[in-house]
């Protein structure tokens, strides 16, 4: 990856946590990394390449292209770059081992269940909270549970038929106040399960009522002057701040899902799809959908999810969303969540969208700014007439006649927004007579790109015709007649309000007078109309002249030429004598031009 490619990205970096990767020109992955602050971590790839090591250099000189993922928090961070690491092994990545596993704290399904860590979830119906990134920091929470809410360690079976049976006795744990003697009968199931409420709600995060308590602890202590233990209580108290106890990254209580947020621009839509199979997400993708004037959020992300869901090799049971769909699975559960473990998921999922499209229109601004005043104007005019590319050859149609006389019609190129001369061209009308602008505008379109195809030309990106529906239809037959229609865009402009017409659509397009677009089409069309004017206004010019002397016996073109450069017209050559005549083109011609006007007043 260049330092020039990097610059350009640069702006639209991101300082949230997340993952970031590192793809080669076989888009295969060959560096996955975490980081609090994406953006400053991206940095330090291409800042004082001295401090780095020469692995390093190589990677990124390798790297073609850069993805990265948004999470919530630093830890789920280091959860996801793991995950992904075991998944696609990176070439310069270094290699966890497949014993690696993180902790988790377990609530036991069993009579007076015990809480403990775990590296193994058991699908036995026990509760899980985790994964957990610090051993120390579980244990730390697991002591902060046993002083507050004081639990049996032990492993004894304590069905209610033995403890009836008085089975069991009091151990050390009991006299310490580690425990309350639950299998001696001296606490109940209910009281017992109050506190592994109270536990669960601080292994959810649900610090609240732990946090009063723990702040009566230290005021009482401070009176009492004993500062360090209250400095303890408020460690703790920072401690369980500190501590992410969930991961949206992570969960046991979900299996394998499919999640799918869409984020809306004004022409563009971004879906985004996070896969997670038992509990883990196991990948995630964004990707880009052209949004149509008739399309809803709903049509979008549901063309989206088949499309991306075709690809998959392992397809979800389940799909969760935040707006209704209807996709062709029949037997596929859709949930759009409220709350939940689910609900964190999707607004993952969701956040992952948004910034595509943040970044999107980012882009959309920087490449604004970097755009010359052509590019700039034919990207507004490719948008306004939605045409699916650049219209970087434009060519624009007029008729020219007065009363049927002397039909003729013009072409006038423009290549990257300005006039090409000397790609402009003219017609004589062949096929017409009379005053038939539908005719001459079929006959004409026909001959154009008639040529253009036997040639092999490259054809134009947009055709404009001067006229309104009307003349639009006939320039479709031609364009029909030659199977044109699917690969150039053509429109008709109508003089008066100045609206667009599309081929077979009643309702005219109606661009800002403003616009720069417009500016060009109107341009175009002026243009064709001055070329036309001045063509057929030369050929009147020598359709007259051809009328007069060209019938003169023995007055060529040449003679024709010279005598009307000098006299100006027909009626003033005719004013002059004998002598004005001889001294233009010599005696012979002289006494031809005074024959021919004789004769034509004596007739």
């Amino acid at each position: 990856m260049t330092y020039e490619e990097y610059k350009e990205i640069l702006p639209s970096l991101p300082t949230d946590p997340g993952i970031y990767r590192f793809l080669d020109r076989h888009n295969q992955i060959i560096y996955v990394g975490k980081a609090k602050n994406l953006k400053n971590r991206i940095v330090s790839y291409f800042g004082d390449k001295k401090h780095q090591t020469a692995k390093t250099r190589t990677m990124v000189k390798v790297a073609c292209k850069l993805e990265y993922t948004l999470v919530e928090t630093e830890h789920d961070a280091l959860l996801l770059e793991a995950m992904l690491i075991k998944q696609n092994q990176p070439r310069y990545n270094v290699m966890l081992k497949d014993g690696k596993t993180y902790v988790y704290v377990c609530i036991k399904n069993e009579p007076f269940a015990r809480v403990f860590f775990t590296r193994k979830v058991i699908k036995d119906g026990s509760v899980y909270f985790g994964p957990y990134t610090s051993k120390y920091r579980t244990e730390t929470i697991l002591d902060l549970i046993k002083i507050i809410f004081p639990l049996r360690n032990c492993t004894l079976n304590l069905a209610q038929d033995q403890i009836q049976k008085k089975k069991y006795k009091v151990c050390l744990e009991y006299h310490i106040k580690n425990c309350l003697g639950p299998c001696a009968g001296l606490e109940t199931q209910a009281q017992y399960n109050e506190r592994l409420v109270q536990i669960k709600n601080i292994l959810r995060g649900h610090f609240k009522p732990v946090k009063e308590f723990i702040h009566h602890e230290m005021k009482r202590l401070s009176e009492l002057m004993e500062f360090e233990k209250a400095q303890e209580w408020k460690n703790k108290l920072s401690t369980m701040e500190d501590y992410q106890s969930k991961s949206t990254v992570v969960s046991t209580s979900i299996s394998d899902v499919d999640v799918f947020t869409i984020a809306l621009g004004e022409d563009v839509a971004f879906v985004n799809f996070i896969k997670v199979i038992d509990g883990a997400i196991n990948q995630t993708l964004t990707i880009e959908a052209e949004k149509n004037l008739d399309d809803d959020p709903g049509i979008i992300l549901s063309l989206a999810i088949d499309k991306i869901r075709a690809q998959c090799e392992y397809i979800a049971p389940e799909i969760v969303v935040s707006i209704p769909i209807s996709i062709g699975e029949g037997n596929t559960i859709i949930t759009i969540p409220q709350r939940g473990e689910k609900k964190k998921l999707l607004e993952l999922s969701e956040k992952n969208a948004q910034y595509a499209l943040l970044q999107h229109k980012r882009d959309l601004i920087n490449k604004t700014k970097k755009q010359t005043p052509s590019e700039r104007i034919l990207n507004t005019l490719k948008s306004d007439l939605h045409m699916q590319h650049l219209p970087l050859h434009i060519e624009c149609f007029d008729n020219s006649n007065i009363q049927g006389t002397h039909p003729v019609s013009a072409c006038v190129v423009f290549k990257n927004s300005k006039p090409s001369k000397r790609d402009y061209r003219h017609f004589h009308v062949k096929t017409v007579e009379g005053p038939d602008d539908f005719s001459t505008m079929e006959e004409i379109v026909y001959r154009r790109y008639k040529r253009m195809l036997d040639e092999n030309q490259d054809l134009p990106q947009l055709i404009i015709i001067d006229g309104g529906k009307g003349q639009l239809s006939s320039a479709m037959k031609s364009i029909d007649a030659l199977e044109l229609r699917s690969k150039i865009t053509i429109i008709g402009i109508a003089k008066k309000l100045e609206e667009i017409y599309f081929p077979e659509d009643p309702v005219p397009l109606h661009i800002n007078k403003k616009s720069e677009s417009l500016k060009l089409i109107q341009h175009l069309r002026n243009e064709a109309h001055r070329f036309g004017i001045t063509f057929h206004r030369n050929t009147r010019s020598k359709a007259m002249l051809q009328s007069e002397l060209d019938h003169i016996p023995g007055i060529g073109p040449k003679t024709a030429t010279k005598l009307l450069k000098h006299f100006g017209s027909v009626a003033n050559l005719q004013k002059a004598n004998f002598e004005e005549w001889e001294k233009i083109a010599g005696k012979g011609m002289a006494n031809k031009l005074n024959q021919h006007f004789n004769d034509r007043f004596l007739n």
